[in-house]
């Protein structure tokens, strides 16, 4: 392995192990325990490549003071699970990035995870892109009209499922009937059923007048409630912006994410 490949490895560890301090001191444990585990493994990883014996050295007690910190976390956090209090808020500031279904959810979802709940009355509309001609002949433009994201953000909340290391087999949608276009909802979400089937997981749709707020429940315990649902996304400003696609580079609108964790889930 060379020096340069050793050198990345040191420098990728620094960077996430950076970001789980960070995380740590903002009491954002859970996730600062899976960047604290990420770290480590970067970490160990570049000391077996190495062969100078005071750069091993130096390499375990870092590796060994990250690996006391965590298991202080684990247990915490653990503790905290067992008394029914863990509550975690991040606050999502507008325009801010790095929010993507991915990273948002990632340190909650466990190998043990393999049904999930999603209550949002707003799961309806999508986004529909419209021609408009600019001066000039040789010119097209596409612009957005206000209709917000909602069939959209839900499908792409499946696929992030779909590629996580857990195995969910089953996806309870609770949401409303859509008033203004009941036929597009319908269709879309039992084109949607009927995909998400040829994947080996079942969608349970129930639709409710009543229902307001939003939640995600898994049954693995936690319990995520985000003030704008999945529909947190600012519009892209065109199909060709940055953004448009990984949900990473997308702006967002301000929001608070509180997380919880109870030792029995309950059904919405």
């Amino acid at each position: 392995m060379t020096q340069n490949h050793v050198s990345g490895m040191e420098t990728s560890a620094i960077s996430v192990l950076k970001r789980a301090v960070e995380l740590d001191h903002s009491d954002r444990f859970q996730e600062s325990l899976v960047c604290y585990q990420e770290g480590i493994q970067l970490l160990i990883d570049a000391m077996k490549a190495v062969k100078d014996d005071s750069k091993r050295g130096h390499y375990r007690e870092k590796i060994k003071s990250y690996m006391d910190r965590a298991e202080q976390i684990k247990a915490h956090v653990n503790q905290l699970k067992e008394d029914g209090k863990y509550h975690e808020q991040i606050r999502i500031a507008e325009d801010a990035t790095g929010y993507s279904y991915e990273s948002l959810f990632k340190p909650y979802m466990s190998s043990l995870l393999t049904e999930v709940w999603v209550q949002d009355p707003y799961i309806r509309h999508t986004h529909q892109a419209q021609p408009a001609s600019a001066p000039g002949p040789q010119k097209l433009l596409f612009h957005f009209t206000s209709t917000t994201t909602k069939l959209y953000n839900f499908l792409r909340y499946c696929e992030m499922l779909l590629k996580a290391p857990c195995k969910v087999k089953k996806i309870h949608l609770f949401t409303s009937h859509d008033e203004a276009d009941s036929s597009q909802q319908s269709s879309a979400l039992a084109e949607l059923k009927e995909s998400l089937s040829a994947q080996g997981v079942t969608l349970d749709l129930q639709y409710s007048s009543t229902i307001h707020d939003r939640e995600i429940r898994f049954d693995n315990g936690w319990i995520i409630k985000i003030g704008r649902g999945l529909d947190y996304f600012k519009r892209p400003k065109g199909r060709f912006s940055i953004g448009y696609c990984d949900y990473d580079l997308r702006q967002c609108q301000e929001t608070n994410v509180d997380i919880f964790h109870t030792k029995h889930t309950k059904t919405l």
